[in-house]
């Protein structure tokens, strides 16, 4: 029975080192690091500052207090508290975003590689959905204090259905949780996507790619 026992323990040991891995930022090693903005170098995330330098004003922000503009195409602005705002979340693998959207306003598709998303409405009405690597749909109209979480590197969106102006917040569990957005990837890279992965992948021909390409021109 020993002999048989140690397998499973291997295995036991061996999933909890995978899922420690697969974690979304590393775990902190001491009980705070807040970033040195002003380090010469950094190693995925911020150099920390020296604790005597450390004050109670690096563990408090108001990034997100103030609303910002929706004067643009889509509607919608995000503000970020990430530890580049936000000295106090180095290393502690969080961030908060707050999006505020105009009547109609969509937050476009797109996706955050290195966390998993969770939604909060704090006014309006917003239908948030995600898809999968299936291709299914999952969505809901959240009013506020509802919550919608959103998988880690799916594809999702938000789209104010209110009558009003809407605000959320997404919180994550990563300091960087990095963002793309396909319509951005495709139409507004530097240097350009190829005009043949554009018009194969769309299926269209090069006029229409580039009309196409013309309305991401300011992105």
């Amino acid at each position: 029975m020993a002999s048989a026992a140690r397998p499973s323990l291997a295995l036991l040991l061996l999933a909890a080192a995978v899922a420690g891995a697969l974690s979304a930022d590393p775990a902190a090693l001491q009980d705070f690091c807040v970033a040195d903005l002003q380090a010469a170098t950094s190693v995925d995330g911020f150099a920390c500052k020296p604790a005597t330098a450390v004050t109670d004003a690096d563990f408090f922000s108001r990034a997100i207090a103030a609303a910002a503009s929706t004067s643009n195409p889509f509607g919608v602005n995000s503000t970020r508290a990430t530890a580049s705002t936000f000295p106090g979340l180095n290393t502690l693998g969080v961030s908060v975003t707050r999006v505020d959207m105009a009547p109609g306003g969509l937050n476009p598709p797109h996706s955050h590689p290195r966390a998993s998303e969770l939604v909060m409405v704090l006014k309006g009405e917003v239908m948030v959905g995600f898809t999968t690597g299936g291709n299914r749909l999952f969505s809901k109209v959240l009013k506020e204090n509802e919550l919608f979480v959103v998988p880690r590197g799916l594809q999702h969106f938000q789209l104010n259905t209110g009558d009003g102006d809407a605000v959320f917040v997404a919180m994550f569990d990563s300091q960087s949780p990095g963002v793309v957005t396909p319509t951005l990837a495709m139409f507004a890279t530097k240097p350009a996507m190829p005009m043949e992965v554009l018009t194969k992948t769309f299926l269209m021909g090069e006029d229409e790619v580039s009309a196409m390409k013309s309305k991401f021109a300011g992105f």
